[in-house]
């Protein structure tokens, strides 16, 4: 089961300084039939202006995985935590047991990210942030798995749940296969370009909620086409 969930369809919230188009229920954006999908909670696409961000702020039990598309996101925390992650990079904060942090756009031009909540399997932990380079012209045919809750994942940024963010870029034509295994859930989106997805087109920053389907088969349509995958438990 392929459900495909239209850019133009998300739920939309403009409030100047934030442009944001929310993939599930959130804040003021309330869908019953959208609550999440597997442990994955949140899945923003966000559009930051220039000399804004979001002020300092509590979260807790947590695992929030910043995919930053366009620009930067400048980070900080309670517990000391600072840093800068540019398009190519990724951040994981873990937020445990309660953390505080500030996430601003000190770019001269508009910072584009999707921020990924995803449910923890255990609550409690010691909270932790991390932030790690993925070149984009280093990706094959095959996913990079950035952010994972398996040790043997080595490369990843670490995640306090059963799932794995992945990404890709494929060329106009190229194909790939990713085994998903029908107990598990998947969530994609194409940040640029589309692709034939076991058959069905996903437009640029649509979503594809996935399950019961052992195999994923993909094919680019565009040049360039940059692809997030959530694979959780169900």
């Amino acid at each position: 089961m392929i459900d495909i969930r239209s850019f133009n369809q998300l739920g939309h919230a403009n409030h100047g300084w934030l442009d944001a188009h929310h993939h599930f229920s959130f804040a003021n954006y309330l869908d019953y039939e959208r609550m999440g999908w597997g442990a994955l909670r949140v899945w923003n696409d966000d559009t930051i202006a220039p000399g804004t961000g979001f002020g300092m702020h509590p979260h807790r039990d947590m695992e929030i995985i910043t995919y930053v598309r366009q620009g930067a996101i400048t980070h900080k925390d309670s517990l000391g935590n600072e840093g800068r992650t540019e398009a190519g990079d990724v951040q994981v904060m873990s937020a445990g047991t309660g953390i505080f942090h500030s996430e601003y756009n000190h770019e001269s031009i508009p910072t584009q990210i999707f921020q990924i909540w995803i449910i923890p399997t255990e609550g409690g932990h010691k909270p932790s942030w991390g932030t790690r380079h993925f070149p984009k012209d280093g990706q094959t045919d095959q996913f990079t798995i950035l952010a994972s809750g398996y040790a043997e994942d080595k490369d990843a940024l670490p995640i306090h749940t059963d799932a794995r963010v992945l990404g890709l870029t494929l060329q106009k034509g190229q194909k790939t296969e990713y085994r998903l295994g029908k107990d598990r859930r998947g969530y994609l989106v194409p940040a640029t370009g589309s692709l034939f997805l076991n058959g069905q087109t996903v437009t640029t920053r649509s979503g594809a909620a996935i399950a019961n389907e052992e195999t994923l088969s993909l094919e680019a349509l565009d040049d360039n086409t940059e692809i997030v995958l959530v694979d959780t438990a169900p």
